[in-house]
């Protein structure tokens, strides 16, 4: 793999692996929206998540990962993060340049890719609550469930800082 493209599942799960991290995978058709990701519910328990790519004025880069049907108050959250201006979604070409994902596979796994660190990762409290969270393995046709120390753990070993704040309304 050259260092311009993005790690796949495969890479996500050795990593994983290397830090001792346990995990279970399920592969299943690919999902673009929490609506269409419903039907695994009964399969997958724990916490599902919606995530939300934001940039503020600063063009500063944040990922927001919530409980699937938790609410976000796109107007106010900035304060909430702190230090951002107001936000608005980024686009297609920086999450797949800093995450490494395409729209409909955002997850928090993405920051695996931000090797550059150009993207701060809030998981919401709520959200954190569960202790199992479920996110895509860079892909969306697969749903990965790890314990949320883990998840926290992971985010850690990548570089970044895991903000567990309260962002839902």
């Amino acid at each position: 793999m050259d260092a311009s493209s993005p790690s796949k599942a495969e890479d996500l799960f050795q990593f994983l692996d290397t830090l001792g991290i346990a995990y279970q995978n399920k592969q299943h058709a690919p999902v673009f929206t929490v609506a269409e990701s419903v039907a695994l519910r009964d399969e997958i328990p724990g916490g599902h998540t919606k995530n939300l790519f934001l940039k503020d004025k600063k063009d500063q880069y944040f990922l927001l990962t919530v409980e699937e049907n938790a609410t976000v108050d796109l107007k106010t959250v900035h304060t909430i993060v702190g230090g951002a201006s107001k936000f608005s979604f980024g686009k297609p070409e920086k999450l797949m340049e800093y995450l490494g994902v395409i729209p409909g596979a955002v997850t928090a796994f993405g920051v695996f890719n931000d090797k550059g660190n150009n993207v701060t990762i809030v998981l919401d409290a709520d959200l954190m609550e569960n202790e199992i969270i479920n996110c895509h393995p860079l892909q969306n046709d697969a749903t990965t469930s790890i314990r949320r120390e883990d998840l926290i753990r992971f985010i850690e070993a990548t570089g970044h800082k895991a903000n567990v704040l309260k962002v839902t309304v």
